[in-house]
């Protein structure tokens, strides 16, 4: 009788954890109420803004190339997990996404959810994205249909066990998907709170500018810190006010680099910066003027220790 109960007990128990881990890793919609707004056509001319605050090219525009608009996808990024391939994002109806609905975007850069209901790996950064405006979303899908079909379905990513199992990413999720908005904070300008949006939201720049734990989450303790470059070429510097960040940079110098690429000492940012700079070069000078507003503003943090450089 004892061994009855403990099986029942033992099968409950798993019943229990079966049912929470689907709870946990659904993948999750935007309500009906929420898509509403999406009801009314966006404006195209105000989507190639977000367009480029969101830096779509720097990832999606097909490699070797040199028009951004050309959204054919197929960049490889590597990291600890595996490869993942950048997908087409063009107007083309197969290749592409040229049969989504705006509603599709949203669900896909607000919650990380495919119009088949599958997960998003986080390598697409929505983690940022969902703090985005549903209306700017409805702006950006605008401007995507004016951009050229691409022919072309890109390969599928090639991850390690058990990365490969899509349906842990909503594990993921669970731990690290932070879906508060970014809400204006009176006590600053309206410049301030239009870089935080832009810095926080669109630019994502937290997603490449913050050291990582071993399942991928931001370390939210030293967000902005940099450490090592997500694909594993390079460090990606500090953000923060901290003497090993911009503590010597301006705003000038901030606006700057993010419209030529050159820096204070002379020199340029390469690697997948400079990509970053051609999207924000398109920026208006004060939408650059309030990122950099924004930045500056930044505690400072002390980031990873970089290891030693290599002799020559």
């Amino acid at each position: 009788m004892r061994m009855v109960k403990w099986s029942a007990a033992f099968v409950l128990v798993i019943a229990i954890g079966l049912a929470a881990f689907v709870l946990i890793t659904a993948p999750r919609a935007l309500s009906d109420q929420r898509l509403t707004v999406l009801k009314t056509p966006g404006n195209a001319q105000r989507g190639e803004g977000i367009f480029n605050a969101g830096g779509c090219a720097s990832c999606h525009a097909t490699p070797e190339q040199e028009d951004r608009t050309v959204l054919g996808g197929g960049l490889e990024l590597a990291s600890a997990f595996g490869t993942f391939v950048v997908p087409n994002i063009s107007s083309h109806p197969q290749d592409g996404i040229g049969l989504w609905q705006a509603r599709d975007l949203a669900n896909a850069m607000l919650e990380g959810v495919s119009p088949r209901s599958e997960h998003y790996y986080p390598a697409f950064p929505y983690a940022a994205y969902t703090h985005a405006k549903i209306e700017d979303i409805a702006d950006l899908m605008a401007y995507l249909r004016t951009l050229p079909a691409v022919e072309g379905k890109t390969v599928s990513h090639r991850l390690s066990f058990p990365f490969n199992i899509r349906v842990l990413i909503g594990g993921w999720k669970f731990l690290f998907f932070n879906r508060t908005p970014v809400q204006d904070d009176p006590t600053h300008s309206a410049q301030w709170n239009r870089g935080r949006y832009l810095v926080e939201a669109l630019g994502h720049c937290a997603e490449c500018h913050s050291p990582r734990n071993a399942l991928g989450g931001i370390i939210a303790a030293q967000r902005f810190a940099g450490g090592p470059d997500p694909e594993g070429k390079g460090w990606v510097p500090n953000l923060t006010q901290h003497e090993k960040g911009l503590k010597d940079w301006s705003i000038a110098d901030i606006e700057d680099v993010l419209a030529s690429g050159s820096t204070p000492e002379g020199d340029y940012v390469g690697g997948s910066m400079a990509k970053v700079v051609r999207n924000s070069a398109q920026l208006s000078k004060e939408d650059r003027e309030a990122m950099a507003d924004y930045i500056k503003s930044l505690a400072p943090i002390e980031g990873p220790v970089r290891p030693p450089r290599p002799a020559f």
